[in-house]
C-alpha cells in the first residue's frame, strides 16, 4: 500500500490528530507541508491559510489521497510517527527484537523474515496501548520500508478485524 492509498482510507481524525502534533511541535512542517501541497495543486499557500482549520485540515486529507502528493503524505506519516508516536516504534522494535536507537529508528539492516509468533505478540501489545488506527497506520508505513513488505504484517492487517485505518 502506497501513502496516498493509506490515507485514502484513514479516518480523518487520525489526520487531524497527525495535523495537530506538527502545528503544536514543528509548526515549520506544517508551513511546508501545506506549502508543497498548495504547489503541487497549483495554488498559492494562502488559497489554504485563508480557510478555517477544520478547512484546512480537510483539503490537506483530500490532498494527500492523490497519487501526486504520494512522497508529501509519505514524509509527513513517518515524520509524525518518528517523531511524535516514539513509544508505539520502540515498543514494535523491542518486542519483535529489531535494534534501534532507543527512539524507535531501527539501527542497521531490518530483518528479511519477520517471526510470526512474535509479530503477533507485538501488535497486541501495541493494540492494547495505542490508537489502533495509529497501530495501522504504522505497520502500512513500516511495511513501505521493503519493495514488497513481509508478508506476516501483509496477511495480519489483512486478517485482525482491530487493524483497519478507519474506525
Amino acid at each position: 500500500m502506497k501513502a496516498h492509498e493509506i490515507y485514502q482510507q484513514i479516518d480523518s481524525a487520525v489526520v487531524a490528530q497527525m495535523l495537530d502534533w506538527f502545528r503544536d511541535n514543528d509548526r515549520n512542517v506544517y508551513k511546508s507541508a501545506v506549502s508543497s501541497i498548495a504547489a503541487n495543486r497549483k495554488l498559492r499557500p494562502a488559497f489554504v491559510q485563508k480557510k478555517t482549520l477544520p478547512e484546512q485540515y480537510a483539503w490537506i486529507h483530500k490532498c494527500l489521497q492523490s497519487k501526486p502528493c504520494d512522497m508529501i503524505g509519505e514524509h509527513l506519516m513517518q515524520v509524525w510517527l518518528m517523531a511524535g508516536n516514539q513509544a508505539l516504534l520502540v515498543s514494535f522494535c523491542d518486542s519483535m527484537k529489531i535494534p534501534h536507537d532507543g527512539k524507535g529508528a531501527v539501527e542497521g539492516e531490518l530483518p528479511d523474515e519477520l517471526d510470526s509468533e512474535l509479530l503477533k505478540a507485538a501488535i497486541e501489545q501495541l493494540l492494547a496501548n495505542h490508537d489502533a488506527r495509529v497501530v495501522t497506520a504504522y505497520l502500512h508505513m513500516f511495511n513501505m520500508q521493503r519493495p514488497d513488505g513481509w508478508p506476516q504484517i501483509v496477511a495480519l492487517l489483512e486478517e485482525n478485524s482491530q487493524l483497519k485505518l478507519a474506525a
